[in-house]
């Protein structure tokens, strides 16, 4: 389910937890992505459509904290055709 189109699932892991693992988490998260809490709090933000995406390095580690399958943080998957279709 895609709340307020947020293009990542973060928000959604986030709010499953519990108060005490979401303080400690929110601190915790950006340590380990090696990026500014400010940095993390855009990377929630970032919304369907927008131009702007998390490094493909930083998605896989947070695919992996929070046990989802690779290619299942987004909340969106683009439409393209397969390349020989297009020859």
């Amino acid at each position: 389910m895609v709340s307020k189109g947020y293009k990542y699932k973060i928000d959604e892991y986030l709010n499953g937890l519990t108060v005490k693992e979401y303080r400690k988490a929110v601190h915790l998260i950006p340590q380990i992505l090696g990026v500014s809490l400010n940095t993390f709090q855009n990377y929630r933000n970032i919304l369907i459509g927008d131009v702007q995406d998390i490094p493909y390095e930083k998605v896989v580690i947070l695919e992996r904290l929070f046990d989802y399958a690779p290619g299942t943080l987004t909340n969106q998957q683009p439409i393209v055709d397969k390349l020989k279709d297009l020859f």
